[in-house]
């Protein structure tokens, strides 16, 4: 019933436990489950498609975070503070 994998196993279980005490308790209604992360196409088209558009995204954001980053250090080094001073009120220390 149970696949290798631990992430399909505990639906499983949960599945047959909650089938088993709906039996019990001599209701008609049943619990299916499925292990399909989405309802997509499954076209690989349609994968690539949504990959590429993610990846491209990736790469026109990635470049622009670490200066971003770097520009708090910079400024926090001209006032001589840092954020955490700032941020409880002891600025220029």
């Amino acid at each position: 019933m149970c696949s290798p994998e631990p992430i399909n196993c505990f639906p499983v279980l949960v599945n047959i436990l909650s089938n088993t005490f709906l039996t019990l308790l001599n209701s008609t209604a049943h619990f299916r489950i499925w292990s399909a992360f989405f309802y997509g196409s499954g076209s690989p088209y349609m994968k690539s498609y949504i990959f590429f558009t993610l990846f491209n995204h990736l790469l026109l954001l990635a470049p622009g975070l670490p200066p971003l980053l770097a520009m708090n250090s910079v400024e926090d080094y001209k006032v001589k503070s840092t954020s955490l001073q700032v941020v409880i009120g002891k600025e220029g220390m």
